[in-house]
């Protein structure tokens, strides 16, 4: 029996075409997908509560969200179609902080992610970390000695997340770690969630230096849990669309790199 004949295929298409629907206007109703969709209400919430239990959207009063707050974090999958370009200019910046030899530690955000890309072409290195998605990048390369820490999985964040205490985190020494994180002030990130604050704070002690690396649209919020002061990172990386007088105060505390937010170098705001 062929797929279109199971209903499979039409679903996964309609599932994908609500998802991008709700990543591009940040939210919709079921009344709006349905029709959208050409599919009943009835249909359109079960598919919501599919989505919605794999972590990929959000269930919210009166529809579904696929943004993130100040209290939830977006999924995996959708923030790795958020702001694609800046990301892979700070990963470049990133990688040339990089040796063949080295030891790094990377967390589980999609900036970190378009990192891991750029770093599987340089070896031999040792890569640690608690992100799938970075394993699927590093698993068939034999330059790349690969160990995946953390524990529980979290299909939200498709990664795993450990318990602070734990004393196989605690006894790692790596060259390096690279994180992003939700938001940040000029002088506090942010997290909107507890746990992984708790996981990130544990990789953060792994490494003498210590990478933050965040663009613009990031720069000048708050979420729920304080993560740590910008003065606990050796280094921040930047977008060049962040005000010029929070770059002057990130300098006080850490060095400061630019990179370009748009594709050509020019700067994408203010």
């Amino acid at each position: 029996m062929s797929l279109e004949g199971t209903g499979r295929k039409p679903r996964l298409e309609r599932q994908r075409q609500l998802v991008d629907q709700v990543l591009s206007a940040g939210f919709a109703s079921a009344s709006q997908l349905a029709s959208l969709c050409g599919v009943s209400v009835m249909t359109i919430h079960r598919d919501i509560d599919e989505l919605a239990r794999k972590g990929v959207l959000r269930k919210v009063s009166g529809g579904v969200s696929a943004l993130p707050s100040t209290v939830f974090e977006a999924s995996s999958e959708i923030r790795m179609q958020i702001e694609p370009s800046a990301k892979q200019s700070l990963a470049r910046v990133a990688a040339t902080f990089v040796d063949a030899g080295m030891s790094v530690m990377l967390d589980d955000s999609t900036t970190v992610l378009a990192l891991a890309r750029l770093l599987n072409d340089t070896g031999p290195l040792t890569v640690l970390t608690n992100y799938r998605q970075a394993l699927e990048v590093f698993r068939e390369n034999d330059d790349v000695r690969l160990i995946m820490i953390g524990g529980q999985y979290s299909r939200t964040h498709d990664s795993f997340i450990t318990l602070p205490t734990d004393s196989a985190m605690t006894s790692y020494a790596v060259d390096v770690v690279f994180q992003s994180t939700s938001t940040m002030g000029s002088r506090m990130t942010y997290h909107q969630e507890q746990e992984v604050v708790l996981m990130k704070r544990v990789m953060l002690r792994a490494a003498a230096r210590r990478v933050l690396l965040m663009d613009g649209s990031k720069v000048g919020r708050t979420s729920l849990h304080h993560y740590v002061p910008v003065s606990d990172f050796t280094d921040v990386i930047i977008t060049d669309d962040v005000p010029a007088d929070v770059v002057k105060e990130l300098r006080e505390q850490c060095t400061v790199h630019i990179a370009p937010a748009a594709p050509d170098g020019r700067k994408s705001r203010g």
